[in-house]
């Protein structure tokens, strides 16, 4: 078959979320990887008072382009800042806009998402379901779509603990769901969100299954593949390793441990931690665009892009590997020693909180007020229980997970292509890649 570069060389390809943690990555890989690509589009909204072309090239300034400037320095000529608000109703998309999309672009990768576990259900259905709905309306339209690229969550379907690689039935009709919005309020919205996700965490597991089924009834027509990350943490290798650029999931919890904040966590020691690396996930991304294009299968793929049942590491191993990186390698302006306890206690939970969290906290706020600065470490203790108690479901159980379509792509690669867009997690090892994990957060976020 032809390899992923031929296959990729003379396209235009549309990115959403490019300027996300996981677009990023996908935005220099492709670029890079790919150098026969004729042109990226990517939508971008105006923020800050800066026009999406200014906010690309700030981003292309980033450390993460560093190796691709150096290697291709006219590469920022592929990229195409398209403005556009995937909130609003045709996604704010000019009309001249749309019909260069319309008549141009070969492959679309939908990355966008709101991430937040903790958003409210109108604003997760807005930008992760009916957002979704639109780009396929425009998907429909394109002339030249050879493939849709949708990325999801491999917790999408996380109230089942054996999840295979296909689309389930969703919790309700996700176009019924949209129209009751409409009139709602929001109070009513928040009374009845508990009783819509049921035995789901939160609003965002459970907009992004409800978004898959609006791929499958809703792109019928298009050539289509879901991509399923688990919880995506820094890179492996590339474009080097330890890259990551946000406290999101739990990289804010890994500084917080190396600082000595964090001392307690309610969290099973056995759980799987199905930690996956950005680039990996971007590399499976990249070669399930190429597997779809070339092959066209009948029916929509879904790719479950997980580590937890080809190379296990748990939550326990986890916590050991954060605290001994920074007891080797300390953070500037610790509070203390890192230090880090797992417990599935609910008693022994609160205990240490109290102990090791709101007591030194306290005591510490007092000091800095007898020394005349303004008290804050209670502020950040309330903060950081609160990201902790998002976490916490994720923590403290496992999943199984099917690969079998992630293993048949891996094996449709050439032995170069292998080598370029690796996503083989049976090489990853585990202790190397927390240590560049952790000190990645340290290098890039401080």
């Amino acid at each position: 078959m032809t390899s992923i570069p031929e296959y990729y060389r003379g396209k235009n390809v549309l990115i959403t979320g490019a300027t996300g943690f996981m677009g990023k990555v996908l935005l220099e890989k492709l670029l890079r990887s790919c150098p026969g690509i004729n042109a990226v589009y990517v939508l971008v909204r105006p923020k800050a008072g800066q026009e999406p072309r200014e906010r690309v090239a700030e981003m292309m300034s980033c450390k993460l382009f560093d190796r691709l400037r150096e290697e291709q320095p006219k590469c920022a000529e592929k990229l195409i800042a398209v403005s556009s608000e995937l909130t609003q109703p045709e996604l704010n998309l000019r009309k001249e806009d749309q019909d260069m999309l319309i008549d141009c672009i070969d492959i679309l990768f939908h990355c966008a998402a709101t991430v937040r576990f903790n958003e409210s259900l109108r604003d997760a259905m807005q930008l992760n379901v009916i957002a979704t709905q639109q780009l396929l309306h425009l998907a429909q339209r394109m002339k030249k779509l050879e493939v849709f690229i949708h990325v999801s969550t491999a917790y999408a379907n996380c109230n089942r603990k054996h999840i295979e690689e296909l689309v389930y039935p969703p919790p309700v009709d996700p176009k019924k769901l949209i129209e009751s919005l409409e009139w709602m309020e929001d109070s009513l919205v928040n009374d009845i969100t508990p009783k819509l996700i049921g035995d789901r965490p939160n609003t965002y597991t459970y907009t992004k299954a409800l978004a898959e089924y609006i791929v499958q009834q809703e792109g019928r027509k298009l050539n289509i593949a879901i991509v399923r990350p688990s919880i995506v943490g820094a890179s492996w290798k590339e474009p080097f390793p330890g890259w990551i650029d946000n406290f999101n999931g739990p990289s804010g919890l890994f500084i917080a441990a190396g600082k000595g904040i964090l001392r307690t966590m309610r969290a099973s020691n056995n759980a799987v931690a199905d930690l996956i690396p950005v680039d990996v996930v971007v590399n499976t991304t990249v070669a399930a665009a190429w597997y779809s294009g070339i092959n066209r299968p009948k029916n929509i793929i879904v790719y479950n892009c997980t580590t937890g049942g080809t190379n296990p590491f748990h939550w326990g191993e986890v916590e050991y590997h954060v605290i001994s990186t920074f007891k080797r390698n300390p953070l500037e302006q610790a509070f203390r020693r890192p230090n880090v306890n797992l417990t599935s206690n609910h008693l022994l939970y609160h205990y240490w909180i109290a102990v090791s969290h709101k007591a030194p906290a306290f005591l510490y706020d007092i000091y800095l007020r007898i020394t005349g600065r303004s008290p804050r470490m209670m502020k950040t203790i309330t903060r950081l229980h609160k990201a902790m108690m998002l976490l916490e479901y994720f923590t403290s159980n496992s999943w199984v997970w099917n690969n079998e379509n992630t293993n048949m792509l891996m094996n449709q690669l050439n032995s170069e292509d292998k080598k370029v867009f690796n996503f083989d997690v049976r090489q990853l090892h585990w202790a190397e890649y927390m240590e560049n994990y952790c000190m990645g957060t340290q290098k890039n976020m401080f």
